[in-house]
């Protein structure tokens, strides 16, 4: 039996699946196996999966085309490993990174998943991730109440903790469906990262990034508004739309109405995990750092994007809420750009 199982499906992936799979054999750590579902690719998939001749690599090729989650739910059925690694056919390990999490795992048994950082890779270039980091699993449990703090194909997790999920992933929850996996998962265990890049996150047209579409959107926000009500209470106010459009979908905020009404939701919710969670002094301070750099990059881009004034939104300003990354400098900066764009878009109008 393989230590790692790797789980992936693959659908009309040819192009790019020689890059990945070039990673997985450049693993240091080499008792794994590859288990890649087909769904129906209409390209040379299958040929390029099955062209390695190497015994680690199974090749399932699935009836129906299912989408990924399907495919993934097929691929975990037949997983022999005690470990599971995520990964997406166009995304890249890093040589050490089994190596590292395998012996993360050996060494922690009350951490039931473990991610790693990542950078984007996009034309060949890199550049850095925007998941926040470092992350300790308390700062995880925070986020999670926010946005999907981990990159799904950075992620190794127990193999029988997954089992006892039914089913794997939920294909009602496509498009969030690693959000969601995070949070049935964390009953049995914590969740943790390597704070080192062990993945390159690929960019391109036909990826999930570039795919924010409607039906992501309708499924991430029931699936945040479910967990504020568990933390809130019914009666709570929903400003989970605003989270999905602003903060996950990196949507500029339009006004500085909204801009604050979305930082009061943040206040509740830092409120409750406060006295929920109990959280040490050291978490309080990254969980504040994550909110002030969070508020910086919503001012700066409504700012930027010329729907909100300098001056609104520093008279929103969250007290307590730090600059942290930011200058005032920079805002001043935006504004001009801002400025410049709110008078193109009156002269379109």
């Amino acid at each position: 039996m393989p230590t790692v199982s790797v789980i992936m499906a693959a659908y009309n992936g040819a192009a790019l699946l020689p890059e990945t799979l070039a990673s997985l054999l450049a693993q240091s750590f080499t008792d794994w196996e590859l288990i890649a579902v087909d769904d129906c690719s209409k390209d040379d998939t299958v040929a390029v999966l099955e062209s390695y001749g190497d015994p680690r690599i199974r090749v399932i090729r699935a009836g129906t085309n299912g989408g990924p989650v399907v495919a993934r739910n097929i691929a975990f059925a037949e997983a022999r490993g005690r470990y599971c690694a995520a990964l997406d056919q166009d995304d890249i390990c890093l040589p050490e990174r089994f190596a590292k999490q395998v012996a993360f795992l050996d060494n922690d048994p009350e951490t039931v998943l473990v991610s790693s950082a990542a950078c984007f890779l996009e034309d060949g270039e890199l550049s850095p991730g925007t998941w926040p980091r470092p992350l300790t699993p308390e700062l995880i449990d925070w986020l999670m109440l926010v946005q999907n703090p981990m990159a799904w194909s950075s992620v190794m997790f127990r193999t029988d903790a997954a089992r006892r999920l039914t089913p794997f992933e939920r294909p009602e929850m496509r498009y969030v469906e690693d959000f969601d996996f995070y949070y049935r998962i964390r009953q049995f265990g914590r969740l943790a990262q390597i704070d080192e890049e062990l993945l390159h996150y690929r960019i391109h047209d036909g990826g999930a990034s570039n795919v924010f579409n409607g039906t992501m959107r309708d499924h991430a926000r029931k699936l945040l508004r479910e967990r504020h009500i568990e933390w809130l209470g019914e009666d709570s106010p929903d400003f989970t739309p605003l989270l999905i459009e602003h903060v996950m979908a990196r949507e500029p905020v339009p006004d500085g109405e909204t801009l604050a009404r979305l930082f009061q939701g943040i206040a509740l919710l830092r409120v409750a995990f406060e006295a929920r969670a109990r959280p040490d002094r050291r978490t309080a301070v990254l969980i504040d750092r994550e909110i002030s750099r969070l508020w910086w990059r919503l001012c700066r881009a409504g700012v930027r994007s010329g729907r909100i004034a300098l001056h609104q939104a520093v008279a929103r300003w969250p007290q307590g809420v730090s600059m942290q990354d930011g200058s005032v400098t920079d805002l001043a900066v935006s504004q001009v750009i801002g400025g410049m764009r709110a008078v193109k878009r009156g002269l379109r109008g």
